[in-house]
């Protein structure tokens, strides 16, 4: 068993190293990240992969995704219509019960997609503010995620404030 402050910080990184595979765009370090059933010591040949230590995830404004094959389907499609995300992560916080990991953030997301009329350069970037909660689970290969729950902060508009002005 591993010191508490270790785990913490193996967590921390391994968080940090997903969203860092995000940026770049590169599904397979993408996909390393994600709980499989052999990560689990459950034999493939004999259990549907699908049903056996079944990961889930939900990106804003979608539904919930289950399998490993359903969610890194969902990545795929993100990252082929994505040509720029940049992650800046505030108000982490980890936290590890044996060998079960919670990862609680803020997702300052900055993206962009093509410019207009086929130019070559990057069209306007988006700005989003999410919440993110990321389950991990200690493996002998390290830790893998389990689950990413991600949802959108409605942010609060000048109508309001102005909404008993005469």
């Amino acid at each position: 068993m591993n010191a508490p402050h270790l785990d913490v910080e193996q967590v921390e990184a391994a968080n940090t190293a997903y969203y860092q595979a995000l940026e770049e765009g590169d599904f397979e370090k993408v996909s390393e990240f994600w709980l499989t059933p052999s990560d689990l010591g459950i034999d493939e040949t004999y259990h549907d992969p699908a049903d056996a230590g079944v990961v889930s995830c939900v990106h804003p404004g979608w539904p919930v995704l289950t399998g490993r094959g359903e969610v890194l389907r969902s990545y795929a499609l993100i990252m082929a219509n994505t040509d720029y995300i940049q992650f800046f992560l505030t108000d982490v916080h980890v936290s590890v019960t044996g060998d079960t990991a919670l990862v609680t953030c803020t997702e300052n997301i900055l993206s962009g997609g093509p410019a207009p009329d086929g130019d070559e350069e990057l069209g306007p970037l988006v700005g989003q503010l999410v919440v993110a909660t990321n389950t991990f689970r200690r493996t002998p290969a390290g830790w893998k995620l389990w689950s990413h729950h991600a949802s959108p902060v409605l942010a609060e508009t000048d109508d309001e404030d102005t909404e008993d002005t005469p």
